[in-house]
């Protein structure tokens, strides 16, 4: 027999208040209200690069330069190649890439950049263009999973 939904929310609840110390999690909603911390300044947004056994998730690179999308396409692929050197892998090992462009009519121009440049066996991809524009006035914004 299943256990009742809110049997289960109670066991996840136990799990997370003792994985994260009651007396935290405890505090932290005593007034119905979750407390905010402000994250410390020296402390980065995220990573470059995180690893999970041997697979290596690489962070969205963009370019922040005047140029166009050939000249962003080459400085992120270079960017993306530099991350996975530095993790222990390399661009023939990506398994898979996500294409942010800021206008989906660069994709012709992005892809004459991109091709040949993840080996032979080129990653599964998925491409989309953004309906606000790629964040620090990047025209394209690329991300990768790769293995080590």
């Amino acid at each position: 027999m299943k256990a009742p939904r809110r049997s289960i929310l109670k066991r996840l609840l136990a799990t997370l208040t003792s994985a994260a110390g009651a007396d935290s999690f405890t505090n932290a909603f005593a007034e119905g209200k979750p407390q905010m911390e402000v994250p410390s300044t020296d402390v980065p947004l995220y990573s470059g690069s995180t690893r999970l056994g041997n697979m290596i998730f690489v962070s969205g690179a963009g370019a922040h330069f005047e140029g166009d999308i050939k000249a962003h396409t080459d400085h992120v692929l270079k960017e993306i190649e530099k991350e996975l050197i530095k993790a222990g892998s390399s661009m023939d090992k990506v398994l898979k890439v996500n294409v942010l462009l800021h206008d989906l009519k660069d994709y012709k121009a992005m892809n004459e950049v991109y091709k040949g440049r993840f080996g032979n066996k080129p990653p599964v991809r998925t491409t989309v263009s953004t309906h606000a524009g790629v964040p620090g006035n990047s025209l394209v914004e690329i991300d990768c999973i790769a293995y080590v």
